[in-house]
């Protein structure tokens, strides 16, 4: 199976460069899923941090990727927190702003010990949204690749067509519909989504005939990720998949940022589209052995995994 072929820009002080969400994450481990009107002791309590892109970034760095990120943090302790989690990981903060005033992202994640399995309650203060003016093209120009989640629509796509016009390849990881979202995604060079997202996008219910119709809306590389089942894409018209590798999950928090992650490393490195995707379900897989998004595996945990993959 062939790779791609693409010229990244030269001269860039960063591998990749992500714009997107940021989050402290409160995992609450329970023995099972509670009932309504129902009280359940708590199995395990931490904060983690999180978020789509963020949590891209941190897999990034951890896999020896030069990254940045930008996004906005509340001026809130629970923001110098976000801020903290992503800078000891080697992640570049320096386009990141502190908005006064606003309290920073989080969710509180509710994980079935039983399966691994999680429910998401988030909150998000609308102050976190960039104001026109306010995003830096400097900062958004400085990588080879540019990974987005699109949850800030607006100063999303105006990344996206600066990312466009500098030759910058652009990843996205695909799961909130916005009114402007089709507009967005026929800008995107890899748009990888989330299992339901070609569903919910199109209208259609069957997930293969989804996927071919998503195609429609961008002249793009189309992919979803398949949680347990790893992943599938669009190849030459057709869908191809990618099984997931074996393992007993903990925690499936962040698997699919991960996913992203690791996805952009191989992009980078030059690789096999069925190497890149076999690599992105071990790292995203191995994740989920871990509490928390953040619970990336290094390069050596992967390679068992891998017999077919090059050398970092």
């Amino acid at each position: 199976m062939k790779g791609f072929d693409i010229s990244f820009p030269p001269d860039k002080p960063f591998d990749v460069v992500g714009l997107g969400l940021n989050s402290v994450d409160f995992i609450t481990v329970l023995p099972g899923v509670p009932s309504p009107n129902s009280k359940m002791e708590i199995v395990d309590f931490s904060p983690h941090g999180g978020g789509q892109v963020a949590t891209a970034m941190v897999a990034c760095s951890r896999l020896g990727l030069r990254a940045m990120y930008i996004g906005k943090v509340g001026d809130d302790p629970w923001g110098d927190v976000s801020l903290e989690s992503i800078r000891k990981e080697g992640v570049n903060v320096s386009a990141v702003t502190v908005e006064p005033g606003a309290r920073n992202q989080f969710a509180i994640i509710l994980v079935d010990q039983k399966s691994g399995e999680r429910t998401i309650l988030w909150r998000r203060d609308k102050r976190l949204f960039y104001r026109e003016g306010e995003l830096s093209r400097k900062a958004v120009c400085q990588g080879r690749v540019l990974h987005v989640d699109g949850h800030d629509l607006e100063a999303t796509l105006t990344a996206v067509l600066w990312a466009k016009e500098e030759g910058i390849v652009t990843v996205m990881d695909a799961d909130k519909i916005d009114a402007r979202t089709g507009e967005l995604i026929q800008h995107i060079d890899f748009l990888i989504t989330s299992s339901t997202f070609p569903m919910r996008f199109t209208g259609i219910t069957d997930p293969a005939k989804a996927l071919d119709a998503l195609q429609e809306f961008t002249g793009g590389f189309v992919a979803s990720t398949l949680g347990p089942d790893g992943a599938v894409a669009l190849v030459d018209g057709s869908p191809v998949y990618f099984k997931g590798i074996p393992i007993e999950a903990v925690d499936t928090t962040g698997a699919g940022d991960v996913f992203h992650g690791a996805f952009i490393y191989g992009l980078i490195r030059g690789w096999r589209l069925d190497q890149i995707f076999m690599f992105a379900n071990a790292v995203a897989g191995l994740k989920c052995t871990g509490l928390g998004g953040r619970a990336v595996p290094s390069l050596e945990q992967v390679k068992p995994y891998l017999p077919d993959v090059p050398p970092g």
